[in-house]
C-alpha cells in the first residue's frame, strides 16, 4: 500500500512537475489576459499573446499526455496549474485595469455640486443631469474614465459625499468627449 503512494508522488523528478506547474500557471494567466485584452479591442496584443499562449500549450500538454498513465501526479500538478493560472491571470489584469468605465454618481444638488468641483479639480471630467428620485430631485453625475483610474474615482467622491449612490459600469465604446489619462491622478 505504501510502495503504491510513494510511487505515485515519485514516479516523476520534482523539477519535472515543478516546470509543468510553472508553466501551466505562465499559459493560462497569458490565456486570461489574450481573451480579455481581445474583448476589450485590443486584437494586436491579443493575437501576439495567442502565439506564445499555444506554444507552451503544446509543449506542457504533450509532456503530460507522453506519461500521465506512468505519473498520475502529472496530471493533478497540471490541473492545479491551470486553476492557478485563471487566479493569477484575473489578478494581473485587475492591476493592469484594461478598459474605459462609466461612474455614474447620484446626490442631492448640493452634495453633487461639491462632487462634481472636487472631481473635476482632480482632472476628471463630469457631465451632470438633473433627475427627479423617490422624494426629492437629484442630479446624476457621470464620468468616463479608464480602469486604472476607478478606485481614485470613488474615494473621491466617498469623502466628498457618503451619501452618495454610486453605480459603476464597464464601456465598451466611448467616442468624443474627455475622458482623463490613463495614468492615476493623484489626490
Amino acid at each position: 500500500m505504501w510502495e503504491v503512494i510513494v510511487n505515485f508522488f515519485t514516479a516523476v523528478s520534482f523539477w519535472e512537475l515543478l516546470l509543468i506547474f510553472i508553466a501551466k500557471i505562465v499559459e493560462v494567466t497569458i490565456g486570461t489576459m489574450r481573451i480579455i485584452l481581445i474583448s476589450k479591442g485590443y486584437r494586436k496584443q491579443g493575437t501576439a499573446l495567442a502565439v506564445v499562449e499555444i506554444l507552451l500549450w503544446v509543449f506542457i500538454a504533450s509532456s503530460v499526455i507522453q506519461g500521465v498513465t506512468e505519473a498520475p501526479i502529472k496530471g493533478i500538478v497540471y490541473s492545479v496549474g491551470f486553476a492557478l493560472g485563471v487566479y493569477v491571470g484575473s489578478f494581473i489584469e485587475n492591476r493592469v485595469a484594461v478598459g474605459k468605465i462609466l461612474i455614474q454618481a447620484i446626490s442631492d444638488k448640493t452634495g453633487a455640486d461639491i462632487i462634481m468641483h472636487v472631481l473635476r479639480a482632480n482632472g476628471h471630467g463630469v457631465t451632470s443631469i438633473d433627475a427627479h428620485g423617490k422624494d426629492t430631485d437629484r442630479t446624476v453625475l457621470m464620468i468616463f474614465a479608464n480602469r486604472k483610474n476607478k478606485l481614485t474615482i470613488l474615494d473621491l467622491i466617498k469623502e466628498t459625499e457618503p451619501k452618495a449612490l454610486i453605480v459603476a459600469n464597464e464601456v465598451s465604446i466611448v467616442q468624443g468627449g474627455f475622458v482623463s489619462p490613463w495614468r492615476k491622478l493623484a489626490k
